[in-house]
């Protein structure tokens, strides 16, 4: 038979081509009789030859008496290409053995549809697999093509639950068909039990090969905050946050995403549980092995800042190796401060190997020894016994720290701060911002102080008193302090001395019911001790104050601290505009 061209829809009839019967035996014309008269049932599928095309039908010869008509739009795919040729093979359903106008009446779409049903129905009989494409979603689940319009229920999508169905729309997909109703036209499909064979088979081939020490590949199947989940093949591995990496690990996503390939290494196998511990940083070589050469006691390393404590700065030198600068090794002259102050999160920095604990994995590191201890180059440029000049910089309950260097200061403690008065606070002799001179008495430079003292630029009353008084000369001073072992009493300029109450007659010896702090008294020096720098005063045998002796003391008193009193205005005043 001749194959003509391909038509299309609109082109005329197609003759039936000749037999050639001249040539042709006799049994071979019955058999070819037989043949055309075969009895065909309605409904049955059959083959045939399409012999025309016409501008509404396509001519099929079904070895029948007479040929069929197939509706040329069941060749025309919805926006395809017409898909048919004279002399083409098709299959198609007998819907009436005699139409109308005598012709057989097929459909080539409705013995599609009854071959796919039956592959459908031999496939759900012997649960075979079969293969669709996921097409849209849907309340309850997803439509699925087949060949047919199938139901993929949301909870038979995959062994654990799915939270994004849309994720799977356009996928080819393997299912099993679960139930079917041809009636209602109803298919629905799992891919869940295709998944869990085949997760059964590949469960049972990745536990002939689990031992601890093997390396397997694997996919991440999830990601949580304290490690990762490893699908082998059909069995999970968790991989802890503490077995990711040698070095610091915030967050496993940091290192993996969810389908990563990876390497891993088995560490624990519980076949009972079939628990599974893996890790990924044992499948490389531990950093700590090599630390010891690599970072000698000692030697100039470089690194970046990791992390910020209380105490201090965590540096990594590399992957798994991290080294701890404390606080106290931060700054030669900066005391114990937040670290924020000195360094910051990914700053580099260059730091000195301290201390090395191999044993415990800890390496202690140095900032301020990099750079020259700046106390060691004080106590080469200023020697104990220099003078400097410097500012008050802070006032303590113990005294006043004063600016020698812009990194140091020096502490005049209050018993350097006169050479007789009890200073009770240095406010009493200096302010904040005062410019002072002071001498350098002692540099600690392990202990990093430096001590001053700004006596020697004050007058010395001491000296003074020692040079205008002797021991029995008689002087006038106001009482301080009454106690019950004696009086202490102003001698000179805030030279105190005391005068113990054995050597005060006072009836029954409750000195405070005779004396008053500010009156002035009248006593006699029993002792100079040069030494110590004290006094020891008589009130016995020595005449007392007239009333007019004490009035004018006292006014002179009031015109000394007068005096004082401006001269100090000034003095700070002149500070301030300076």
């Amino acid at each position: 038979m001749e194959t003509t061209e391909e038509h299309s829809p609109d082109a005329l009839p197609t003759e039936v081509p000749a037999f050639d019967t001249e040539n042709l035996s006799y049994d071979q014309l019955v058999e070819m009789y037989d043949d055309s008269m075969r009895h065909l049932n309605e409904g049955e599928i059959v083959h045939g030859t399409v012999i025309a095309i016409t501008s509404n039908d396509v001519v099929v010869d079904v070895g029948y008496k007479s040929e069929g008509l197939v509706p040329i739009h069941e060749f025309t795919p919805r926006g395809g290409e017409f898909q048919v040729a004279v002399g083409d093979r098709v299959e198609v359903l007998l819907e009436q053995t005699e139409g109308a106008d005598g012709h057989v009446m097929l459909s080539k779409v409705k013995a599609e549809r009854m071959r796919l049903w039956a592959e459908v129905e031999n496939s759900f009989k012997e649960g075979k697999v079969i293969t669709g494409r996921v097409i849209d979603r849907i309340k309850g689940g997803l439509t699925v093509d087949v060949g047919l319009r199938a139901f993929l229920p949301g909870s038979l999508v995959d062994i654990k639950p799915v939270k994004y169905l849309e994720s799977f729309k356009g996928e080819e997909l393997e299912f099993k068909v679960i139930s079917l109703d041809r009636r209602r036209n109803n298919i629905v499909l799992s891919r869940r039990a295709v998944l869990e064979k085949e997760y059964a088979r590949k469960k049972a081939e990745t536990l002939t090969r689990l031992k601890e020490g093997v390396r397997l590949p694997g996919v991440v199947k999830n990601i949580t905050d304290y490690g990762v989940f490893v699908d082998l093949g059909g069995i999970d591995g968790l991989l802890h946050i503490t077995d990711i990496s040698w070095g610091r690990v915030n967050h496993p996503s940091e290192h993996f995403g969810v389908g990563d390939e990876v390497g891993v290494v088995v560490l624990r196998f519980d076949p009972e549980t079939e628990r599974v511990s893996l890790g990924y940083k044992q499948t490389t070589e531990d950093p700590w092995t090599l630390v010891d050469k690599k970072y000698p006691l000692g030697s100039r390393v470089r690194g970046r800042v990791v992390s910020l404590v209380d105490y201090g700065a965590f540096v990594e030198l590399e992957e798994g190796v991290e080294g701890l600068v404390h606080v106290s090794e931060m700054s030669w002259t900066k005391k114990v401060v937040p670290p924020s102050q000195i360094v910051s999160v990914g700053q580099e920095i260059d730091a000195i190997v301290s201390e090395l604990d191999m044993r415990n994995r800890r390496i202690s590191l140095s900032l301020r020894q990099v750079e020259s201890n700046p106390w060691e180059d004080l106590a080469a440029r200023f020697p104990v016994g220099t003078i400097v000049d410097g500012r008050v910089r802070n006032l303590t309950e113990f005294g006043a720290f004063v600016e020698i260097t812009e990194e140091i200061d020096g502490l005049v403690h209050v018993s350097d701060m006169s050479w007789t008065k009890r200073v009770k606070h240095p406010s009493e002799v200096l302010a904040k911002g005062d410019a002072v001179r002071a001498r350098i008495t002692n540099i600690d430079v392990t202990g990093q102080r430096v001590s001053l003292s700004i006596k020697d630029f004050l007058p010395n009353e001491w000296q003074d008193f020692v040079d205008a008084n002797r021991v029995g000369d008689d002087i006038v001073g106001r009482v301080v302090n009454v106690t019950d072992f004696g009086l202490f009493i102003d001698v000179y300029d805030g030279l105190e001395g005391l005068a113990h109450v054995s050597e005060v007659d006072v009836p029954g010896g409750k000195l405070e019911n005779h004396y008053r702090i500010g009156e002035f008294v009248r006593a006699r020096i029993l002792r100079i001790e040069d030494h110590d720098k004290k006094v020891g005063l008589t009130l016995r045998g020595v005449r007392e104050l007239t009333d007019e002796e004490e009035d004018e003391l006292a006014a002179e008193r009031e015109r000394k601290l007068a005096a004082a009193t401006a001269a100090a205005t000034a003095a700070q005043d002149a500070g301030s505009t300076g």
